[in-house]
């Protein structure tokens, strides 16, 4: 789904991390940084109106607000300019070009799309305008960087990558499904998309690597309507779980699903379904779906996510979807990095922003350096970002992976056949 400190400063524990991170930003008393008193300015470029979509620049509001209240950055008030790009690549570039040329913007939160983000990752160099990515997965963003690093710096992942997302993916459905509910096999299903593309391949790696052989491999379009035919074959080939990989269709498979009642459960990335409203959306199809997430209602990750919960849910009538919690956390590490340059250049932007230790709301923030393969991405597992897994249980979302941050148990709907637990 990001956050930092100052460089060298991280603690040992997230709340000794959190504490001083949050004092660090809302204080902002760094006597370098321009006592201008013009606003620092974040243009959110988002699809406003999708369900996945629509928390981003909510939460990027809600994160200024908070910050300006406490007196901004230096007495410099943030403010948050919102552009709806309607899932559109080309709407996305015009709307980037207005930002940064005559709105004149220090940083851009950009959509949860890979292939938006893709096209606006050469205009970052062009424009020399920093970006963040509160969604999109697609390793190509940032082995683009390792390319080309003079010039694609500019973009940063603040979200997981593909590949990281399909690990956790394997590390949940290990305890889960193999060690709990001794499955054995299982059919990939993924729409067919950039960031599938690497998503898919390490599943294809990892799913044996974990005991469950991989039956079958389904991409399919996502222009796709009825994936009755889809489900059919599945059902033929009875493997004992499907792993997913869907983000721009989430509703109609998982509607049929349900009306066909397909007796294999759904474990994997599905996007829509970490929004609070997709229960709604579904009809309660939903129900048993399991899905990988960054964060989670209930979940306490880090000191931060609750109080970023309750506050959203106050504000807005809803609980974020994944990329709510990244974005709102952006906004806060831009700020504190900008603060720790003590400039709007984006240069020192950057580099202040490659030095990001900060606890956000999904775990600690830190990037990979530039001599990576994966230059600007976050580092995952370990004190970083755990990752969960959570499933839908009667219009709630439990959390069921890791053992430590659960809040619930594995419960599958009456239609759905697994093996007894141990």
């Amino acid at each position: 789904m990001d956050r930092f400190e100052s460089p060298g400063s991280a603690a040992p524990k997230l709340a000794a991390l959190a504490a001083s991170a949050a004092l660090a930003v809302l204080s902002l008393t760094a006597p370098a940084l321009a006592q201008s008193g013009a606003p620092i300015k974040i243009g959110v470029i988002a699809e406003a109106t999708s369900v996945a979509g629509s928390s981003i620049p909510q939460a990027a509001q809600l994160a200024a607000d908070e910050i300006n209240a406490k007196g901004g950055v230096n007495g410099r008030k943030i403010q948050i300019i919102s552009y709806d790009n309607h899932s559109s690549a080309a709407e996305s570039v015009r709307a980037f070009q207005r930002a940064a040329t005559e709105d004149h913007v220090n940083a851009v939160i950009a959509s949860y799309i890979s292939e938006v983000v893709l096209a606006l990752e050469p205009w970052t160099g062009r424009l020399k305008t920093v970006m963040v990515t509160p969604g999109a997965a697609s390793d190509v963003i940032t082995q683009n960087i390792a390319k080309d690093y003079d010039h694609l710096k500019y973009t940063f992942h603040g979200y997981l990558t593909s590949t990281s997302l399909a690990e956790q993916v394997c590390d949940a459905a290990k305890d889960l499904l193999v060690k709990d509910l001794h499955m054995k096999t299982a059919v990939v299903m993924s729409e067919d998309a950039a960031w599938t593309t690497p998503l898919d391949a390490e599943y294809l790696k990892c799913l044996p690597q974990i005991g469950l052989k991989v039956v079958d491999h389904i991409r399919f379009s996502p222009d796709t309507t009825d994936f009755t035919p889809i489900f059919n074959k599945i059902e033929g080939e009875k493997p004992d779980v499907i792993v997913t990989g869907i983000s721009h269709v989430g509703t109609q498979p998982t509607v049929q699903w349900k009306q066909q009642e397909v007796p294999i459960p759904m474990l994997g990335v599905s996007s829509q379904a970490t929004n609070s409203s997709f229960w709604n959306d579904t009809n309660g199809a939903t129900e048993g779906v399991l899905y990988q997430a960054v964060s989670g209602p209930g979940v306490a990750v880090t000191p931060k996510t609750l109080p970023f919960v309750a506050a959203f849910q106050k504000r807005f009538g809803n609980l974020p979807s994944y990329c709510g919690y990244t974005a709102y956390d952006e906004v806060y590490y831009i700020a504190d990095a900008i603060k720790r340059a003590g400039s709007d250049d984006p240069d020192k932007l950057v580099a202040a922003l490659e030095k990001t230790d900060w606890v956000g709301t999904i775990g600690r923030i830190q990037f990979k350096g530039k001599d990576t393969p994966n230059p600007h991405a976050l580092k995952v597992g370990g004190s970083t970002i755990p990752g969960l897994m959570l499933q839908w249980q009667n219009g709630k979302q439990v959390n069921v992976w890791p053992a430590n941050l659960a809040n619930g148990k594995l419960k599958f709907p009456p239609f759905i056949k697994v093996g007894a637990a141990e």
